[in-house]
Order: structure tokens, then C-alpha cells, then sequence
């Protein structure tokens, strides 16, 4: 298919009506009743006070009500037992024994969740052995299928691994959502070859399973990962054993693959998989809109992006803050500053309120168009404003003032950057670093050092790895320029 074929078919599909969205039902779940004992936890009754108040006002509350309640009731003493063990007040196993009584498989599993967006999954490992011996513990492949996601979400390939063993030693047979997990947190490690080779083996095996049969989420993981890897071979040939398969693929599953192969700049196989995605009567949500837009963003090709963004009006859906943001960025690249200008100008007039991405959006904007003053401007409104001002702004505009070759104006921010009540991280020492050093600024290099010093940052060697092409750029007798309090040797 001709490359302008493809364009047609993507105009076509964006005309699609709307996607009708149904809430899915939510079935009750039998959670413990809190109510009791408020005497011996007097926390617990103030965490469900509010909820027996709503109760009398209907003798027969709704299902979905009551689930609702009941979630909200397991989320409340979720939260609870995490300021417990969070602020050190007491270790976690004596947390859990103080509301053994209440706590139930569904809090453990909100817990391996809170506990693995803290990275303490060895935490999750001592919720699980305490669960293990409760009397109304019962083996089960979700906790199973659960921990493993958490475990491979850390890198710890082998704890996913130990827990897949030892599920199986307990008698649980594994079914495909404990295959789904276990592909997944394979695709977590370092070796990508490894381990795309690994999940293609553990794909074929679930194909001779009866109980553990592939679905869409599995080939979602697969075609996904592939993509990201730029093996379009492997992807085309996962496409047609989905199609020979009796699972049907959903937006979700086009959308996955047309991002991985938009971020790579593969446009062609991007808008290949868009004309599969509508012959498949599949049709775009906003994430879809919003990939393209990227995407083209990115590889300059405007006239796409912009046609994109005139269907995204046209259709039901609507732009949100990353469609505009992306649009900005990209303009900015590009140099043309006016267009950029223009999306934010219609984003405002649409009712949008611009976010901090938005801002530092038009901060990067404003210093790739060489208008170093219009970027210092956006920032000192933001400063004056009395909004908090995040670190990632700072470093936006830190990163104008290097890129244009202004590092004393950087360093005179860096330094007022404390009384704004904005504290540098790694990725600001990090582009500083490499500007003083592409600037040939001993004095500047060596009070960062010394700063860097003084706050416990210890950079390894993956932190001069931005910086190598710098030094490769200066002059033969600029080897001084390393010779502060620390050098990239240093950290070898």
C-alpha cells in the first residue's frame, strides 16, 4: 500500500463517529463489616462514620452504592495502615496484627499496590507471608498473578519468578492473567532480547494450555513490546496469528503498537497499523488522536498533524492538555513560533486552563525560537504568580538559558533557585554540568561540584554519559575544565 493510500485511509478512519462509552458493572464484593468493636478501634470508627450516616438514608441502597461504599471503606483502612508503617510509627507485621481482625484479602492486595508505587516490594513480600497464615487465607491465583506484576514492575525478574514456582507447589494451576503477568515482568528486565525471547516461549506454551489460552491482553503485551523493539517482522506475524485466533483485537491493542512504532518515527508502519485499525471497525478514542498528533509532531510533518487536529474537532472527542502541549513542542522544534503561539491562543479561547507541562512547554518553545527574553518572561510571570514552581520548570528554563549559550544567566537562577523554594535533582545537576562543560567554565564547573558536594549527590558514571559528547567537542587543552573537587574518573 502506497504511502499516500495509507494517508487516505487515516483521514478516512479519524471521521469515524464517536466511540459510545458504557460503564462497566461493578460487581459487590463481601467485604468485612468495619462497624463492629469501635470500641477496641476507635480509628476504624471514625473512618466509617461518615458512611453508616449515608446508610440511613435508604433502608435498600443500590448495588452499586454498596460496592461503592465497601471499596471506599477497604481504601480508607488501606490508607490507614499505610501512615502506620509509612512514619515509621510502628514496624508493618505489628501494624497488621493490631487490625488483624478487619483486614482481608482485598486491603492486602490495595496494599501490594500502595507498596509498589513505593518500590518497597519486599514489604509486599512480608504482606504476603503474613496472609498465608491467616485462617481465612486461601491459595489463589490472583495474589499470585498480583505479586508477580509488582515484582516484575521492580525489576526483580527472579522474585517473579520464585512466586510463579511456589504457586504452582501450592496446587494453584496458572491460568492466563498469571501467564500475563509473568510476560510482563520479564519485559521489565534489562536484556530486551532475552527477554522478547522468553515471552514468545511462554506465548507459544499458553497456546497448549486449555486453561491458558492467549487473550487480547496477552497479544496487547506482545505486540506492544515488539514494537517498542522495532521488530515489525515479529509484529506483522503476531497481527496474523491474532487474526487466525479467535480473540479480537481492540483499540487498546492499535493504539499500543501505533504509539511504540510513532515514538521510533516508523510513520509508515504507524499509519499501516491505523488502516488495520479500521478495517477492523475499531474505533479512535482520544488517545488515538493524540498519538498521531505526536507522532507527526515529531517527524515534522505538519500538514498531517494539522489535518489530524481539524478531524479531532470535528469528531465528539475532545483535545485534553497533552493534544496542545505536543503541538506547541513540536512547533517549537520546528522554529516556527507563531504556530505555536497560535495552539496556545486556541487552546485559552476553548476554555483550556494551561498546566505546568504547558508552561514549560512554551519555556522550551520560546528558547529553541532563539526568544530567550519571552521564555524568561512566561517564567518570571510563573514566579510572580505565587504558584508552586516544580523542579521540572526550573529545569526547562535552566536548559533555554545552556541552550543558548548563556550559562552565567543559568548559573544566577540555579543559585536563586532555593529562595523560590525549588530544589534541584540529578537532572538539574546533570544539564548543568554538561553546559559549564561545553562552555569551558572551570569557575562555574567547580562551584557545581563543590554544590553537588555539599547536597550528597554522588553521580556515577551513568551521569557524565549526556556530558562525553561535550568534552569530545572541546579544544585539546581544555582538560582543565575537570579539574574540580570530582572528575568522571572518579566515579568509575
Amino acid at each position: 500500500m502506497t504511502s499516500n493510500s495509507l494517508l487516505s485511509h487515516s483521514q478516512q478512519l479519524l471521521h469515524f463517529p464517536t466511540l459510545t462509552l458504557f460503564p462497566s458493572s461493578s460487581s459487590s464484593s463481601s467485604f468485612p463489616n468495619y462497624r463492629s468493636n469501635h470500641r477496641q478501634f476507635p480509628q476504624l470508627a471514625l473512618l466509617t462514620r461518615s458512611s453508616i450516616r449515608i446508610s440511613c438514608v435508604s433502608n435498600r441502597p443500590t448495588r452499586k452504592s454498596s460496592a461503592t461504599s465497601n471499596k471506599s471503606e477497604a481504601q480508607d483502612l488501606v490508607r490507614l495502615l499505610m501512615r502506620n508503617f509509612s512514619d515509621n510509627k510502628e514496624p508493618l507485621l505489628n501494624t497488621l496484627n493490631k487490625y488483624v481482625k478487619f483486614v482481608r484479602t482485598e486491603h492486602c492486595f490495595l496494599l501490594f499496590e500502595e507498596l509498589g508505587n513505593d518500590d518497597k516490594w519486599l514489604q509486599c513480600l512480608e504482606v504476603f507471608r503474613w496472609m498465608q497464615k491467616q485462617r481465612w487465607y486461601i491459595a489463589d491465583n490472583g495474589v499470585y498473578s498480583k505479586l508477580i506484576s509488582v515484582m516484575g514492575k521492580k525489576g526483580q525478574t527472579r522474585m517473579a519468578m520464585w512466586l510463579f514456582s511456589e504457586m504452582r507447589n501450592t496446587g494453584c494451576r496458572p491460568d492466563t492473567s498469571v501467564y500475563n503477568a509473568l510476560i510482563t515482568a520479564h519485559l521489565h528486565s534489562r536484556d530486551k532480547a532475552k527477554a522478547l525471547a522468553k515471552a514468545l516461549g511462554y506465548f507459544e506454551k499458553m497456546k497448549g494450555m486449555d486453561q491458558c489460552k492467549p487473550n487480547i491482553v496477552t497479544y496487547n503485551i506482545l505486540l506492544r513490546a515488539f514494537a517498542q523493539a522495532n521488530d515489525v517482522d515479529q509484529v506483522n506475524s503476531l497481527f496474523k496469528d491474532l487474526d487466525e485466533s479467535i480473540v479480537t483485537p481492540d483499540t487498546y491493542t492499535f493504539n499500543g503498537v501505533m504509539d511504540a512504532y510513532g515514538k521510533n518515527g516508523m510513520i509508515r508502519e504507524m499509519e499501516s497499523v491505523l488502516s488495520r485499525m479500521k478495517s477492523n471497525q475499531c474505533k479512535p478514542d482520544i488517545i488515538t488522536f493524540n498519538l498521531l498528533i505526536d507522532s507527526y509532531g515529531k517527524k515534522q510533518e505538519f500538514d498531517k498533524m494539522e489535518q489530524v487536529f481539524k478531524s479531532l474537532l470535528r469528531s465528539k472527542e475532545k483535545p485534553t492538555l497533552p493534544t496542545f502541549n505536543s503541538m506547541i513542542l513540536n512547533y517549537g522544534k520546528a522554529r516556527l513560533k507563531e504556530k505555536a503561539e497560535s495552539v496556545y491562543k486556541k487552546m485559552t479561547v476553548l476554555g483550556y486552563r494551561p498546566s505546568f507541562i504547558t508552561h514549560e512547554s512554551l519555556i522550551y518553545m520560546y528558547g529553541l525560537c532563539d526568544c530567550v527574553s519571552r521564555a524568561r518572561e512566561l517564567f518570571d510571570g510563573l514566579v510572580q504568580s505565587k504558584v508552586r514552581i516544580k523542579v521540572s520548570t526550573l529545569n526547562a528554563m535552566l536548559d533555554v538559558y545552556c541552550m543558548n549559550g548563556l550559562p552565567t544567566e543559568a548559573n544566577a537562577l540555579f543559585e536563586r533557585a532555593s529562595s523560590l523554594q525549588i530544589y534541584p535533582n540529578s537532572s538539574t545537576y546533570k544539564l548543568l554540568y554538561k553546559a559549564y562543560t561545553k562552555a569551558n567554565s572551570k569557575e562555574l564547573l567547580d562551584k557545581l561540584l563543590k554544590r553537588m558536594d555539599n547536597d550528597g549527590i554522588v553521580p556515577n558514571k551513568r551521569f557524565f554519559l549526556d556530558a562525553l559528547g561535550a568534552f569530545g567537542s572541546l579544544p585539546a587543552n581544555s582538560g582543565s575544565v575537570t579539574t574540580g573537587s570530582r572528575r568522571p574518573q572518579d566515579f568509575a
